[in-house]
């Protein structure tokens, strides 16, 4: 495995530098770290109007970016450790979660901080959450990535978020205050959260052979076009389509929100958004639904040719259609 030492403290770089790993990077496996200034990051299929605090996130100065994986917003500060892993692998480590997040898991532990992999990908302590992760997957490779609330302003992370009602009902909690927590608080000796970026650095050696690898001029000016990419308003905002027809339901893969222009019965355009992962991009499937009739058996047939499981983890096709259906 290589390790790649990084300081930047933006988003949209860190974010190139995946981008490059994913995608031009000799075959190899990869890790790295980063510490951001105050950002939200947006799944990579939501809807950032809908998941900020936009008038907060202005006024606080909060940078807003879009990252390359699915799943729901979070919140990044100077106290919140980071980690990427980028690994050759097949699709059968989709939803894989346990197999990396394991290393970071049993580091925990030998600090004496009982942690634990708990529901779709979280990483919980003392039933409270210190750790959300992520995962995108091209050219036989999977990007995971997860976040450590190490010593996080926890006030901060509150107001610059919105929370959907159904998550809420769904984990039956009050508010995200109430089921986060930093690490610095399990602690028997707190140390800097750069000690404890090298601390886990170091458990990682300790269990696999990892060489430190230096990015040349040319992977440098890659990073550079691809965070100029990664920070233009289409990108990390979008366009929010208008819309006569709304379905949000929360499932065992995730939140789903489908927005949809129906006309005459007939479906015009839909837009998928929501903190699922995915194994494909969804245009193929959004588009597979325009001028299809908003039937149960026009929409099977628009969706012979599809397999759910490679957009949505453990959905299956008719429970799909069953939800666009439901009043």
């Amino acid at each position: 495995m290589k390790y790649i030492k990084t300081d930047w403290e933006i988003p949209y770089y860190n974010f190139a530098l995946e981008d490059y790993l994913l995608n031009e990077a000799p075959e190899d496996d990869y890790v790295f770290f980063y510490i951001h200034k105050p950002s939200i990051i947006i799944g990579k299929f939501q809807n950032t109007i809908e998941e900020i605090n936009k008038d907060f996130v202005d006024e606080q100065n909060i940078l807003v970016a879009r990252r390359l994986s699915g799943g729901g917003a979070v919140y990044h500060d100077y106290g919140n450790l980071n980690y990427s892993f980028v690994h050759k692998t097949g699709k059968t480590d989709i939803n894989n979660f346990k197999k990396f997040t394991q290393p970071v898991i049993d580091g925990l532990q030998e600090l004496g901080i009982q942690a634990e992999l708990s529901g779709r990908n979280d990483i919980l302590v003392d039933g409270k959450k210190v750790s959300g992760n992520a995962q995108s997957y091209k050219n036989g490779r999977i990007l995971h990535h997860g976040t450590l609330l190490y010593n996080a302003d926890m006030s901060q992370l509150t107001n610059a978020l919105k929370v959907k009602d159904l998550k809420i009902e769904s984990k039956g909690i009050k508010s995200v205050r109430s089921r986060v927590g930093n690490l610095i608080d399990y602690m028997n000796q707190p140390m800097d959260i750069h000690d404890f970026k090298d601390f886990l650095l170091t458990h990682f050696k300790s269990k696999q052979d990892i060489t430190e690898l230096t990015l040349g001029p040319e992977v440098q000016s890659y990073i550079e076009d691809k965070a100029q990419l990664f920070k233009t308003w289409d990108w990390v905002w979008g366009k929010s389509p208008t819309y006569t027809l709304e379905k949000i339901e929360k499932f065992e893969c995730g939140l789903i929100n489908v927005k949809m222009n129906v006309t005459k019965g007939i479906i015009q355009n839909v837009k998928i958004y929501g903190d699922f992962f995915t194994s494909e991009e969804l245009d193929a499937l959004e588009n597979a639904f325009s001028g299809i009739v908003l039937k149960e058996d026009a929409l099977m047939a628009a969706l012979a040719d599809f397999h759910m499981e490679d957009y949505f983890h453990s959905l299956e096709k008719k429970d799909f259609i069953a939800f666009l259906l439901r009043q």
